[in-house]
């Protein structure tokens, strides 16, 4: 019995410091690996890390001029544990900043109510503050423990324009932080554009630098001789395709106005100028005045903050002649020579803006941008074998031709580009028609307004600034983007027209810029080559559009433009797009009337109307 009792207690003894010890562990497992704070306090204690800041990539233009560059800012951080180890004075503190005491009050409730606050870690209290402003506090921060200044830099931009090409940069969120751990609150980030796109080398490596302690939180020199320092290292610079000159043109050209020109580099692909307007000027989203600027530009009713060159979606009228006439060289339905007849505004079932000879050829149809030839021209290319079986040999041609059109980059957004926010715009499906309509329902008079480029089908400025580049190019066109990098070249795109049908187009919209609708701005040794759109509108004026190249022979420069609401094509759209290989081409404007007639128009009161 007595036996029994002892190997109870020895049992119950050992069960007592088994558990004990476990206690122990676990407690010693929260308190240094799930529980930081101990483990904070200490290195605290004994350290101070400081994050450095490494400066952002510079980005330049085409030619090498500087776009956007670096301003030093400041901000003030403060480790709370050490302010309050001994009376702060405040009232001085705050007179050093020239901030109120409410102010002061107010910034230190956000500090601490910030996720991821440490009473152990540097905080920022202030932040975008100037050389001048950070002043006083430079020359007292000795009198405040646990306050610190640290320099950082904000984007400087050294023309105000390319704001929805650039982009802004901006605090990083709570999202930020959680998908990428090299940000921390309070970092910086691109928010969108170019910034965003490429922020990974554009904003560096961040560096460190270690300091040691004494126990009343002095810092003594570096921790271990700086064995755990880390220099920062500056973002890689980035060269875009734009043209400064050409840029700065195009944004004048489209003040009061809304819309978008986008002019592209053929050979390359490389986007030489994107405008769109409204615009604003990307200082506006720097420093202090940020969060402000932001919220009115973004309750502005014209929408500046839209990218109209990728986002907007328009019909694209009679600049989609010209690919008609390439779809129906291709089908081998027409020839350069075939004619149609045209009885003016009186013609049917598509009447004809205004009235010329009859019957025209192809070249002579593009010059005179004639409805009637287009439609024929579209009605014998879908019909040329009947409605026989059930429609099936119509739809084929219809899918025949809309795979033609689509292979120069219409209806898709273009991939493996640093272009963001596309709009697909939309080329209509038989299926869409046959939803509408019913299998048998449709037939080529049923959809004669996509012959003139109305309808349902929907482009964006960028797509028929590429379409103009595939154009020029007779039949291939790379894919747009802005750097300069040489793999960014080799996204080829063959369209489905052969590359010998393109002569007759081209001396076609050679005659629109010598003899037709646009012979008023043409400038002949530049060898311009075009075709302007008017555009019909269900809520308000006409949109103007235009698309060319130039020169001719050896075309340098593809343009689009696009003006809401202004009327005639000939009349907005044609002058400025010329104005802008002026400018590419040439180097200056020397048309001062033209140019100054174009940058004093005042169309954004007519699209205000719709």
């Amino acid at each position: 019995m007595i036996n029994d009792n002892f190997y109870r207690r020895k049992y119950l003894i050992g069960g007592i410091a088994v558990v004990v010890v476990l206690t122990y562990i676990i407690r010693l497992f929260l308190l240094q690996v799930i529980d930081q704070s101990t483990k904070e306090k200490a290195e605290n204690n004994a350290q101070l890390r400081q994050t450095i800041y490494p400066s952002r990539g510079l980005i330049y233009d085409r030619n090498g001029e500087l776009l956007v560059a670096n301003q030093p800012i400041y901000e003030v951080v403060m480790i709370v544990r050490e302010m309050m180890q001994e009376p702060f004075d405040t009232v001085g503190f705050c007179h050093a900043l020239h901030i109120s005491g409410e102010d002061f009050d107010e910034r230190m409730q956000i500090m601490k109510n910030r996720r991821g606050f440490s009473r152990y870690k540097p905080q920022i209290f202030i932040q975008n503050l100037s050389q001048e402003e950070i002043a006083q506090l430079q020359q007292e921060k000795y009198k405040y423990p646990g306050i610190d200044i640290r320099i950082r830099t904000l984007r400087d931009y050294t023309y105000p324009i390319a704001a929805h090409i650039l982009g802004s940069v901006g605090e990083v969120n709570h999202t930020d932080i959680e998908h990428d751990s090299y940000y921390a609150i309070g970092d910086y980030s691109g928010r969108d554009g170019i910034e965003r796109t490429y922020e990974e080398s554009l904003r560096g490596v961040k560096g460190i630098k270690v300091y040691m302690r004494d126990s009343h939180g002095r810092i003594q020199g570096s921790y271990k001789n700086g064995a755990f320092d880390r220099p920062a290292q500056a973002g890689t610079d980035l060269q875009l395709s734009i043209d400064r000159a050409t840029q700065q043109i195009a944004e004048e050209l489209m003040q009061n106005k809304i819309g978008s020109i986008v002019a592209i580099e053929p050979q390359t692909g490389e986007i030489l100028a994107m405008v769109s307007a409204p615009n604003w000027d990307p200082a506006q989203l720097v420093g202090k005045a940020r969060s402000a600027n932001y919220q009115t530009l973004r309750e502005d009713p014209n929408k500046p903050l839209m990218n109209r060159a990728t986002q907007a979606q328009y019909a694209p009228g009679s600049t989609f002649k010209i690919l008609q006439a390439l779809a129906a060289l291709q089908a081998k339905t027409i020839t350069p020579n075939t004619k149609y007849p045209c009885n003016g505004q009186v013609s049917t079932p598509i009447k004809c803006t205004h009235d010329h000879g009859s019957p025209v050829d192809l070249e002579e149809g593009i010059e005179q941008s004639c409805n009637p030839y287009f439609w024929a021209l579209y009605r014998d290319m879908l019909q040329q074998d009947g409605y026989e079986n059930g429609h099936a040999l119509f739809k084929e041609h219809y899918n025949d031709w809309r795979e033609i059109i689509a292979s120069f980059g219409l209806g898709e957004r273009f991939a493996n580009t640093d272009i963001r926010e596309q709009a697909k715009g939309y080329l209509p499906t038989t299926e869409f028609y046959n939803r509408i309509y019913g299998q048998r329902g449709w037939k080529a008079i049923t959809i004669r307004s996509l012959s003139i480029g109305q309808g349902e089908i929907l482009v964006t400025p960028l797509q028929l600034a590429n379409q103009a580049a595939a154009i020029a190019n007779k039949g291939y066109y790379i894919t747009p983007h802005f750097n300069r990098n040489d793999s960014m070249k080799s996204d080829v795109h063959t369209t489905l027209v052969d590359s010998d049908r393109f002569d007759v187009v081209h001396r076609g919209m050679a005659r629109v810029m010598t003899e037709g609708t646009g012979r008023w701005y043409n400038i002949p040794e530049l060898q311009m080559c075009g075709k302007t759109g008017t555009v019909q509108n269900p809520h308000g004026e006409d949109h103007a559009l235009f698309i060319g190249f130039a020169p001719m022979d050896n075309p340098q420069i593809a343009v689009a433009v696009a003006v809401e609401n202004a009327g005639f094509g000939a009349t907005w759209a044609c002058p400025m797009a010329t104005l802008v290989m002026e400018q590419y081409l040439t180097g200056e404007i020397k048309r001062n009337a033209l140019y100054e007639r174009m940058v004093n128009a005042n169309l954004i009161d007519k699209a205000d109307e719709e």
